[in-house]
Order: C-alpha cells, then structure tokens, then sequence
C-alpha cells in the first residue's frame, strides 16, 4: 500500500547523496538555542556558527568561530573524524526508517491538511510480530503515533509518536526511555521534489547509568540552496565565510524564519 511505498521512498532518499544542500539550522533547548549555517559536502557536513539565543556572536565569538574553521582546513583528520561520526548517525537512522514498515500496525485514518495540501494520515502501533533487528530499533515496540503522507509525492510529511511504555535502552549509555516520551519529524519539499526533514521535536525522560537525564529539543531547518555535487569540505568553509562577511542577518532571519 501507500505506506509501504512512502516508507521505501524515505529510506532511497536517505541514502541519497547526490543531492547536496546549505541551509539554517536552528536547535533549542531549555537552555540554549544556537543557529548554525550548513554546508553539506562530499566530505561530510560542515557548520558554521552565526548566532546564539538569536543574537549574533560577538567579536570575540566570532574570532573563536574563524580559528576553529581554520583549524579545520589545517587538520584533514579532525573532517574525517566528523564525517564518520555522521557516517554512523545515518546508518543509525537507516536501521530505524528501513524496521518502520514491519515495525507498526498501519490503520487508515482519514485525510488532513498538511503544508502541501491534502494528506492521508495513518495511526500506527506496535505489530506484536516484529522482532527487532538490532538495539536502535528496540524502542519501536512501544511507540504509538500517526503518519502523515502526502499521497502524490508518496512521501511522508510528518511523525509523531509517543512511548506506550519503559525501553531498556544500549546505546553505549546504558539505560531506559521512559514512557510518555515523544517525538515529531515533519518533511518538506524544499527544491523540485527534494524532501527534507524541516522541523523535528523529542522530549524524552531517560536514564543514563545512573541518572536520570531529561531530553528536549527542537530542531527547525530551513532555507535550503543547493550546492554542487562533489563539493569538497575545504570549497563549503570558503562559501561559508563568503556569505556571512557579505552582511548582518536580521533576528527573524536567524530564527530561520
């Protein structure tokens, strides 16, 4: 069905790097939020910081920013370092996008208005069958929640679910999510059929050997460009710095808005 042809669509443009982009990410906490331009490469990402709680860096900050690019330009290794790093969160994220088809029990449950008209929304729960593949996939037998697709894309425009009940978790921090936890991921076509995750939330309450560890977040991406394909990690911090000496950004702009 429709789900199961959505779900297959994410997972090839997960695995899709051929299709490079810039763009504003802003990440807040309780405690912070900072905005960070993007440069994806075929090096992996780079990420130049351009303000904090919405204000741009000061002198100072912003000296501290430039002596870390430079020490990235000068040290090969340490974009190496960062590119498997992210190598290994995709990876991470693929396991879990490829167990969602046999993960869930998908219902039908009507229509909605999504941002790009009319979507087909779907409830699902844990399919009492799966059998998880590895240990980031564990915590999909006690989610709950409803999927958004758009249906002439046969993507999915958004997420949310919610823990139904404690997971043991191993991911090198050996614990538990509690229940009542949640997590929302909301795509956009953002250029001719190229999808991205533009806004993702989680508020989770875990505990971390033997603390209890309080996870909320909320990522907004946007203003998205493309870069060419091939683009090295070296072009990207030059590009990087070219845009941000050619002016100040206003405070809605960097609030991605």
């Amino acid at each position: 069905g429709i789900v199961q042809r959505a779900l297959a669509n994410e997972v090839r443009a997960a695995s899709d790097a051929q299709h490079p982009m810039r763009y504003l990410l802003r990440k807040a906490s309780p405690r912070l939020i900072t905005t960070k331009e993007i440069c994806e490469t075929a090096d992996g990402a780079v990420a130049r910081l351009i303000a904090v709680n919405d204000t741009p860096l000061s002198v100072a900050d912003e000296q501290r920013e430039q002596t870390r690019l430079d020490q990235l330009l000068s040290d090969p290794g340490r974009q190496r370092r960062r590119k498997q790093s992210q190598d290994q969160d995709t990876t991470r994220a693929l396991k879990i996008l490829r167990s969602l088809s046999n993960a869930f029990d998908y219902q039908y449950a009507g229509t909605g208005q999504g941002s790009n008209g009319v979507v087909a929304i779907f409830r699902f729960k844990p399919n009492p069958k799966f059998d998880p593949p590895d240990l980031e996939t564990q915590v999909l037998r006690q989610m709950t929640g409803e999927l958004w697709i758009d249906p002439t894309e046969e993507r999915v425009e958004k997420l949310n679910g919610r823990l139904q009940q404690d997971v043991d978790i191993g991911w090198g921090i050996l614990g538990r999510l509690y229940k009542g936890g949640t997590i929302v991921i909301e795509q956009a076509d953002v250029d001719d059929h190229q999808w991205r995750i533009v806004h993702f939330e989680m508020k989770m309450s875990a505990r971390v050997v033997f603390r209890t560890k309080v996870f909320d977040t909320t990522e907004d991406q946007s203003r998205f460009v493309k870069v060419p394909a091939g683009l090295r990690y070296q072009q990207a911090i030059a590009m990087l710095r070219e845009n941000k000496s050619s002016g100040t950004r206003s405070k809605s702009e960097l609030a991605g808005k």
